[in-house]
This record gives C-alpha cells, structure tokens and sequence, in this order.
C-alpha cells in the first residue's frame, strides 16, 4: 500500500512538473521569437536573454524548417559538436515531447525540441527504487524469519532427540543385564543371540538420536559392506512376502565419507517406508552405482507410488500417509544425508500403483 500510494503521488508531481516544463519551454520558444523580431530597448533585450540564460536543467535545440540545428542548450558539451549526437537527441526529444513552433514571419518557421529534465527523470524513477527497497526489506524480513523458524524446529529436534536418548538408557541397561543373567542359567544360546542383536540394535538407535544437533565426525567407509548391513537386518525383519534384491556390479569397494549409524539410518527409513508403501508385499532393490566422482544409492520397491506434485512435500517435517506416524522420517533423512554428509536425497522416480525410486548421491572418495 506504502508504494501504490507512493507511485500514485509521484506520478501525479511528474505530470504536475511535466506541465511546468512545457510552459518554460513555451515561454522559451515566445523569447526566441522576440529576440529574433526585436526592435526594443536594451532592457527588453537583456530580458530576453535573461528568460533563455535561466533555463539550465532542460535539454533543448533549435531548428529550422528542415531541422537544421541553430542552437542548443544544456547537452553533454564535449559530444554536441558531433551532428550524429544532435541527430540522436532529436530522435529522443521527438519521441517523449511534442515540439514547439514558433512562427518568425514571411511564412517561416523554426521549432524547438526539448526532454524531460534529470530531476524530472529521477523523478519518473523514484518510485520504481522505492518499490525495490520495500521489496528488498521483505525479501530480508522473509529470510530473518525463515531462518529464526528453523533455528527454532531445530532446537525442538535436537531437544527430542536428545531427550529420547537419555529415556532409552536406562532400559537398555536393565537389558543388558537381563541377557547376562540369562547366560548364567544356560538359556537358549540360539534365543540369545537374537536378543543381543536387537539390543545392540536399540544401542545403535540411542547413538543416533544422540548425535542428532552435534556434526557427525565422518570416517571413510566401503559404501557396499554399510549397505549390505542394513539390508539384511531389514531383511530378516522382514514378511518373506517381501523379495529383496541388492544390486552393485563393482567387485572393488566403493568409499565415501560417511557417519555409519546415521546413514544407516537414513537406508532403514527408505526401507521401511517401501515396506509400508508395498502393504507387505512386493519387492525392494537397492542400487549402487560408481560415478566417477559421485556414488548413486537407489532405492526402488513397487508399492502404491508418489504424486509428482508431492516430491518435495514428503520431506517436509510433519507430512505423512500413516495414521500413525510422525511424519519426521523422511525430514531426518534429508536433513542427515543433506547437512551432515553434503550429499542429495531426492525422489528420482515415481509411477501410481507401479513403485518409486529414491536416490541418494554422495561424494566418492578414492
């Protein structure tokens, strides 16, 4: 509304301003006239001059019948003994103002052509400068706030996950425990086994949510043996209902600079996801393809599939599809592979009812 008004008053002083130039102009073209028809005192004359010396801002030329220069006042000095500089001015001057006659007898006639002057022009333009600071102010206002709201969803992440780390250690020592007693009576070493991979598991989980808010240190590791770790812990977990397939063609290993418990975290979100996506049913490949300086991980199941327009909603923190969920897991992926390892996430493919590919690119290390 500031800049409206503000263009809509300035506009109306241009016009305003506009009119007073076109009189001076008249009033300059009636002296030429005068001077030129003259029989009058010194005085009168001296006025003349005084009326055509006083106009210092607006440019202007005289011309004969045939646009001829007579005179000139006001132009770039060291460019107006050029004829193609006066041809040019003429050209601008007849475009943004009408000329003035003025009849000097026997049938002739000499015109005047003149432009708006520089405070004129700035004028014009004010309000265009003006809207760009106020949309610069809006721009920085938009950032500020931005960037003050995800420091704050970042605090409440970090807060969680911090939270919820500190919660799973006290079970998991009383765990822990449990398993050493029941080693002691001799129990199932088969059963046992189990258990202590799934609390080695919940330890793995706690390290995670641990580490969410602090920079990961990052170790060079062999993508394949990372991938092929959590792949069959899935797996096992897994309906046989649903066919899991790992595809890396290279027989050398693949390295790249990663944090093990946090992108094994961000596999096992895809995984489960497809595994939800698929009802139980269907199959999962995981992809991992050497491209010279980048390593591609694709994750493809054939579940319900994503509609194009909702690609980058699913990161969002908050959006999901369950009716029980919390809609973080994806946003944590994105935020882990993103900020923490300076890679990409995103959905490469997607078909209704047919299945979707997501793709993870990080940096190769040799």
């Amino acid at each position: 509304m500031i800049g409206i008004a503000s263009l809509w008053y300035t506009n109306k002083l241009v016009r305003k301003l506009s009119n007073e130039e076109r009189k001076e102009m008249e009033l300059w073209a009636k002296a030429e006239k005068e001077l030129g028809n003259t029989n009058d005192p010194i005085g009168d004359i001296a006025f003349l001059w005084e009326v055509i010396r006083t106009n210092t801002t607006i440019p202007v030329i005289l011309t004969d019948e045939k646009d001829n220069v007579l005179n000139f006042r006001n132009l770039d000095s060291t460019k107006a003994n050029k004829p193609e500089y006066l041809k040019e001015q003429l050209e601008l001057m007849t475009k943004e103002n009408n000329r003035i006659v003025i009849e000097i007898g026997n049938g002739r006639k000499n015109y005047i052509y003149y432009k708006d002057s520089i405070l004129l022009t700035q004028l014009k333009y004010y309000p265009m400068f003006q809207l760009g600071v106020i949309a610069l102010f809006l721009f920085v206002s938009y950032l500020a706030f931005s960037s003050s709201r995800k420091a704050e969803q970042n605090q409440v992440w970090i807060g969680m996950s911090k939270e919820t780390a500190h919660q799973l250690g006290t079970p998991l020592s009383s765990l822990l425990a449990w398993l050493e007693l029941m080693k002691m009576r001799g129990m199932d070493p088969e059963m046992i086994v189990e258990i202590e991979k799934d609390v080695s598991r919940l330890q793995t989980i706690t390290e995670r949510f641990s580490k969410v808010g602090a920079a990961p240190v990052l170790v060079k590791e062999n993508l394949n043996e990372v991938i092929k770790r959590i792949f069959d812990y899935i797996k096992s977990r897994t309906s046989e209902k649903v066919s899991f397939y790992i595809s890396s063609p290279q027989k050398d290993a693949i390295y790249a600079d990663i944090n093990a418990p946090l992108f094994e975290w961000v596999l096992e979100n895809l995984l489960k996801n497809a595994v939800d996506a698929m009802n139980g049913s269907g199959s999962i490949t995981i992809s991992i393809m050497d491209q010279q300086q980048f390593v591609y991980v694709d994750v493809t199941d054939t579940g319900k599939g994503i509609q194009k327009g909702k690609f980058k909603t699913i990161f969002k923190p908050g959006y999901t599809t369950k009716s029980r969920g919390w809609g973080l897991g994806l946003s944590l992926a994105k935020r882990i592979i993103e900020e923490y390892h300076s890679g990409q996430i995103f959905v490469k493919s997607s078909d209704i009812n047919k299945g979707t590919t997501f793709r993870i690119v990080l940096k190769k290390i040799v």
